[in-house]
């Protein structure tokens, strides 16, 4: 087991509970999406695995060890972390940028060995982005910028991969090849935790899908067991259709519009 969560609750001012009794897991090579409306604690849920924040109770264990036993290093070689939003400030290269997840692995002072531009170098050619690694993070795309993000976590080693909402900011082009990355990701044996908001992402890649709401999982599972017309309207307030789609050849979710202003074939 590369992560588990047990009987985790969380509050901010000790009153009113972010997150209470979750509970679940993750194996070596599979996809969790967390689904769930903004405000509902699934980016302090991310933070509680990162050390970030502590659990009030319960506990999150990595590779069978506490995580708030574990030094912020000690975090960093087997968790790799991929922010909602990355701002670059200092004109970086990519190539800088990527060997800045090396600095679990190297010690205080020291500066980058052969063998962290080698991990470096692994982690472009691993998702396919070697002709961004000369490249200023500051002049590149939203989806250049979060390619190298993911390069930039997989340098860490990890055996585990969080990602806070990694498409929200992308067009369709490059949501597809951010989900394509993490497949091939989960196939290479990594663990993959995935916040998302595309319950379409949770049939694409996901082994399991798991929706927080209030506060709680109101479920968890496969995500054709889970990612239901009901369970999102609890979830969003929305109706949708949920139906399995001969040219997708998988089931796809679809938002069913309240307003009724455009007719059944209308362009």
């Amino acid at each position: 087991m590369i992560l588990n969560v047990n009987n985790a609750s969380f509050s901010y001012d000790g009153i009113r509970k972010q997150f209470e009794d979750i509970s679940f897991s993750l194996r070596r090579g599979e996809v969790l999406s967390l689904l769930g409306r903004n405000g509902t604690g699934k980016s302090t849920l991310i933070k509680c695995i990162l050390n970030i924040l502590t659990p009030q109770s319960g506990r999150v264990d990595i590779n069978g060890r506490r995580v708030t036993d574990m030094r912020p290093e000690e975090v960093a070689r087997e968790v790799g972390y991929v922010p909602q939003v990355h701002h670059a400030v200092f004109p970086f290269t990519a190539l800088d940028f990527v060997l800045m997840g090396r600095a679990p692995h190297i010690s205080t002072f020291s500066v980058p060995k052969e063998e962290d531009y080698e991990k470096a170098e692994e982690a472009f050619a691993r998702i396919g982005i070697a002709h961004l690694r000369e490249k200023c993070i500051s002049e590149m795309s939203g989806g250049e910028s979060q390619m190298v993000m993911i390069a930039r976590a997989l340098a860490q080693e990890p055996s585990l991969l969080i990602l806070d909402e990694p498409t929200s900011h992308l067009d369709i082009g490059n949501q597809m090849k951010v989900v394509a990355t993490i497949d091939r990701l989960a196939a290479d044996g990594i663990a993959i935790l995935m916040s998302t908001h595309f319950p379409d992402h949770g049939f694409l890649v996901s082994h399991t899908v798991a929706i927080l709401q209030n506060g709680r999982l109101i479920a968890q599972g496969p995500a054709e067991d889970v990612i239901t017309k009901e369970n999102l309207h609890e979830a969003y307030g929305v109706d949708v259709c949920v139906r399995y789609v001969e040219e997708a050849e998988r089931m796809v979710c679809i938002p069913i519009s309240p307003c009724g202003c455009r007719g059944r074939g209308e362009a």
